[in-house]
């Protein structure tokens, strides 16, 4: 664990455990510091490991680098409310396949330039682009600053 690493990335409850570099992108693999989830059924804190499943989820780039996040989603087993549930991440809105600073940075780019300069600085797609846009002003537009999860 490298905590001057962990620090920059500055995710809570994560930890980078590998770092996986070539000329255009790096990937971080990150684990948890923590080894429970809380139920969303039930509010419990469950540490019963059903599965791991890794994404990857775009970040906010370091110094030119294009940032991927290998994180291993887990799902917990619920004994209390016998149901299965996939913790949920504080940085990433569920469905999503970048931060949630990641989605600002983007929104703010397109603000003061174009869907298409940023599609092609930031290796996405028109498509992605779009999405990252309008989902993010939803967010704006919630009352009292609080997320949407779409």
């Amino acid at each position: 664990m490298d905590f001057h690493l962990d620090g920059l990335l500055n995710l809570p409850d994560i930890t980078i455990e590998r770092c996986i570099k070539n000329d255009t992108k790096t990937i971080l693999k990150v684990g948890f510091l923590t080894d429970h989830a809380t139920c969303p059924h039930c509010q419990q804190s469950r540490d019963e490991l059903h599965q791991i499943r890794p994404i990857l989820i775009r970040d906010l780039p370091i110094s030119g680098q294009l940032i991927e996040l290998e994180i291993p989603r887990r799902q917990y087993y619920c004994n209390n409310c016998q149901k299965y549930f996939t913790e949920q991440l504080c940085f990433v809105d569920e469905g999503r396949r970048y931060t949630q600073r990641y989605e600002e940075y983007i929104y703010h780019r397109v603000q003061v330039t174009t869907v298409e300069q940023v599609k092609r600085e930031e290796e996405l797609s028109w498509d992605q682009v779009q999405g990252i846009f309008n989902h993010q002003r939803k967010q704006v537009k919630k009352p009292h600053g609080e997320r949407l999860n779409v």
